[in-house]
């Protein structure tokens, strides 16, 4: 399994070892994780893999099968690795920003920190990933015949082209989470000019797949498949995944999606500008519902006050500059009054800030924005 999926931004090097699992390596400064879960999904490939071995080479011994399936998962992992780096070079080179490459049970996940802003842009990243897994699967097909058949050397190519042409396959099945559906939703959303019925389109296509692999699965005990075991394991697991991802999908269309009615200037706080100098005990005590701007004597802003951060503060200097306690304005923290509600979403999703400045067409200061405020009203629109 492999696919992509959309992520906000942030994080030190630190936060992606710890909640991602191993860093191995960077591509283009993307980091390449490898979770703990992967061990798990390879010790099960392991295992159901070994016995399909004594039967495909009959004169293999007992450690020659267990060496020959621990080939096979490992092959597995890195045509999973090549299907991602399709995914993720593209999207880079498309200016998609990824966050990172994540490899972990039977699967992996290329997390872009932004929606591609067209349809054309979705389909491209969805299928390069599929492309480089084909592309890999018919090189080791080809090679194949080059090899004498019948032996190790043999099998592990024939493990190669399989691993890829079952990576590449499976991952253009129409639903979501999967390459397929975002082909779907690309194809939906060309023809529509709506990303969420896209979205829910392929979020049905999502449901017929895991249905799809539970009746192969069930099929194969029925039938008394030789690989009915190996089937079994991974075809759960992957329904598993596909509806989990699914329906994690569908969340996040309707979290980016601005409900009809909702207007921007209702959740923007009235904005109050201080002197940066301002005791911070007193910028605090003004801020109370209001986002406060904190400005120098020059007429240049220091900031936004960071209540968490002044709070902190006046506990032990009340008496402090606010501006020690200022966030500053960035360039992707300042919003539009008059940009499309999906454009403040996705700029509020993909930063990392807890509040951003609102401008109107002027320049002039028309409010502060807080995130959670942001996710409070879209989470009330969507129930």
């Amino acid at each position: 399994m492999a696919a992509t999926s959309e992520q906000g931004t942030g994080g030190t090097r630190q936060a992606v070892r710890s909640d991602g699992g191993l860093l191995l390596f960077r591509v283009a400064g993307v980091p390449v994780l490898l979770a703990p879960s992967w061990w798990v999904g390879s010790l099960i490939v392991v295992v159901l893999y070994a016995p399909l071995v004594g039967r495909l080479l009959p004169e293999a011994s007992a450690t020659t099968s267990w060496l020959l399936a621990g080939a096979f998962a490992l092959l597995l992992g890195l045509s999973v690795l090549a299907h991602e780096l399709g995914h993720c070079l593209v999207a880079l080179r498309l200016g998609i920003p990824v966050r990172r490459l994540r490899l972990f049970l039977l699967g992996g996940l290329s997390e872009v920190a932004r929606t591609p802003k067209r349809p054309g842009d979705e389909g491209l990243v969805a299928a390069a990933g599929p492309a480089v897994s084909l592309l890999l699967g018919g090189f080791c097909g080809l090679l194949m015949f080059a090899v004498p058949p019948d032996g190790a050397v043999w099998l592990l190519v024939a493990e190669c082209a399989v691993a890829n042409l079952a990576v590449g396959v499976f991952n253009l099945l129409p639903g979501l989470p999967l390459d397929g559906g975002r082909l779907v939703r690309a194809g939906v959303w060309a023809v529509t000019g709506i990303r969420a019925k896209g979205t829910r389109a392929a979020v049905a296509g999502g449901a017929v797949v895991a249905a799809g692999l539970l009746v192969w699965a069930l099929w194969g005990l029925a039938t008394a498949s030789p690989d009915r075991w190996l089937r079994l394991g991974v075809c759960v697991v992957t329904a598993w995944f596909v509806i989990l991802g699914a329906r994690s999908e569908l969340a996040a269309e309707a979290r980016r999606t601005w409900p009809e009615g909702l207007v921007l200037g209702e959740l923007v706080r009235p904005v109050l500008q201080l002197p940066a100098e301002s005791p911070v005990s007193d910028a605090l005590a003004a801020s109370a519902g209001r986002g406060v701007v904190l400005v120098r004597a020059d007429g240049v802003a220091a900031g936004l006050l960071d209540e968490g951060a002044a709070e902190r503060l006046a506990s032990t200097s009340p008496h402090a500059p606010a501006e020690f306690a200022a966030e500053p304005i960035r360039a992707e923290t300042v919003l539009l009054a008059s940009e499309p509600g999906e454009d403040v979403v996705e700029r509020v999703r993909e930063t990392a800030a807890w509040q951003f400045l609102v401008v109107d067409d002027e320049g002039r200061p028309a409010g502060v924005l807080r995130r959670d405020d942001l996710r409070a009203a879209l989470n009330r629109r969507t129930r």
